[in-house]
């Protein structure tokens, strides 16, 4: 029996231009992360409560493969999936490689989407907990 990988998705600032953290899989730093600013659970325009959670691997429409995050208090369709700015979140989690200069957000998400599926290639669940460090 394969255990769970574990996630840590660790948030290190809140801006104007979203909130930026780093993402930790089986305790290693993985990636960079952004989501929208808190803005008290609001539906589509705001990160999601820190706590723990569990994932699964989803198909998306508009984004392929990707991980859902389950059970978030009155929110559905919370994914990990490609963008680069607080804008594309959509209330969802954005994946880099590193942290964009100039305009905030994050870069590389396309290539940090394969990334993350390759780390939990052959899974389809993870546990994920969300902290604030700020």
């Amino acid at each position: 029996m394969k255990i769970i990988p574990i996630l840590e998705l660790i948030r290190l600032e809140e801006s104007e231009a979203g909130t930026f953290g780093i993402l930790r899989i089986q305790k290693e730093i993985a990636l960079f992360t952004l989501e929208p600013q808190d803005r008290v659970n609001a539906v589509s325009i705001s990160c999601i409560p820190a706590q723990q959670y569990m994932c699964e691997r989803f198909v998306s429409d508009r984004h392929g493969e990707t991980f859902r995050v389950k059970d978030v208090p009155g929110r559905a369709g919370i994914i990990f999936h490609a963008g680069n700015y607080q804008d594309e979140t959509q209330g969802c989690i954005l994946l880099g490689t590193g942290i964009a200069t100039g305009k905030r957000g994050v870069n590389n998400s396309k290539l940090a989407l394969v990334a993350f599926l390759e780390y939990l290639k052959g899974y389809n669940l993870a546990h994920l907990t969300v902290k604030e460090v700020y």
